[in-house]
């Protein structure tokens, strides 16, 4: 695999920050620097993982002028706020999912980076896994013949702690932009277009984000989508993708590394295999840097928008506000 050749800044030092550290580390690299709330959590994390600077002030990361890629990783509902300054500083930036509250949002963000030339990407595995890109070169041959549907799952069993994250409406907690973000960008992967056609429904947590949903869609090619939704009903990572002569299955799809065809015509079973899970942040890092280089785009903004296009409309549709939305 190949070294990084950035100096990246991660703001944020939480769960994902440590993934992302540990990447740096099996690319025989180390991020170059580290921002965070608290400066003592910072400091610590700098310390575990070798990091030559820490800033004393989260904002001093978009005036270092060393900085070349930042990821983002802290609340979904902050996001906005550093993704303006970094790409207004030239900054190319990486940023966790959901990477933003919604599609008004998004398009500040994505105007701001091609006014200043910046690369801007979600941290969505998904789209950077090897299987999935295999899985799609077979799709392409033809074989499976035309896409007719897709059934997803995503349900997770969180106690039920309206103080928790995941009910806390301030911070843009609820299953859509949690979990839903997942799921619908697996779906947008197989589609050959955007949904045009959306039907949901909710159930609210006590705390007024949605606890559960369930949402079909359609496409102009009339290809559709089921898509389950739970933060308090564990249910399994599975996607199921349904062709004419055969469909994919996929298991813990997230960071996915193998995937099951079954074809129709004799029930004959083909496992497709590619890449690691383990080194799922990695992959992402060096997709990011080749896009940073222009000698590749596999960032897919695009259907980053798609789905967040999705997301808001979905939640505008039920009425359901954040705080920053009011």
């Amino acid at each position: 695999m190949a070294k990084v050749k950035y100096r990246w800044a991660t703001l944020g030092c939480g769960v994902i920050g440590h993934q992302l550290a540990q990447a740096m580390r099996r690319l025989e690299g180390g991020l170059y620097s580290v921002a965070n709330r608290t400066q003592e959590k910072a400091e610590a994390f700098a310390a575990q993982y070798a990091i030559p600077k820490v800033y004393a002030r989260m904002e001093d990361v978009f005036d270092d002028p060393d900085v070349d890629i930042i990821y983002i990783s802290t609340p979904h509902n902050t996001h906005i706020n550093y993704l303006l300054p970094a790409l207004s500083a030239g900054k190319h930036v990486l940023c966790e999912k959901s990477i933003t509250l919604n599609s008004d949002e998004l398009a500040q963000a994505v105007a701001c980076a091609r006014e200043h030339g910046a690369v801007l990407a979600e941290a969505m595995t998904i789209y950077h896994m090897p299987v999935y890109r295999r899985l799609r070169e077979i799709i392409a041959s033809g074989s499976l013949g035309p896409l007719r549907m897709i059934q997803m799952n995503f349900g997770s069993y969180k106690e039920y702690d309206m103080k928790n994250r995941f009910f806390n409406r301030a911070l843009a907690g609820g299953a859509m932009l949690d979990i839903g973000v997942y799921a619908l960008s697996f779906v947008r992967w197989f589609l050959s277009s955007p949904p045009t056609e959306v039907l949901s429904q909710v159930k609210y947590a006590p705390t007024g984000v949605d606890e559960q949903a369930s949402i079909l869609l359609k496409n102009r090619e009339e290809e559709m989508a089921a898509v389950t939704l739970s933060l308090h009903a564990k249910q399994p990572k599975r996607g199921t993708v349904v062709f004419d002569r055969g469909y994919i299955e996929m298991f813990e799809y997230p960071r996915g590394e193998k995937a099951l065809i079954t074809w129709t015509a004799d029930g004959r079973t083909e496992e497709v295999a590619a890449g690691s899970t383990a080194e799922a942040l990695c992959y992402e890092v060096l997709d990011m840097e080749a896009a940073a280089a222009g000698t590749r785009n596999d960032m897919h903004l695009d259907y980053t928008m798609d789905v967040m296009d999705l997301m808001t409309k979905i939640r505008r549709s039920w009425g359901m506000k954040y705080p920053e939305e009011e």
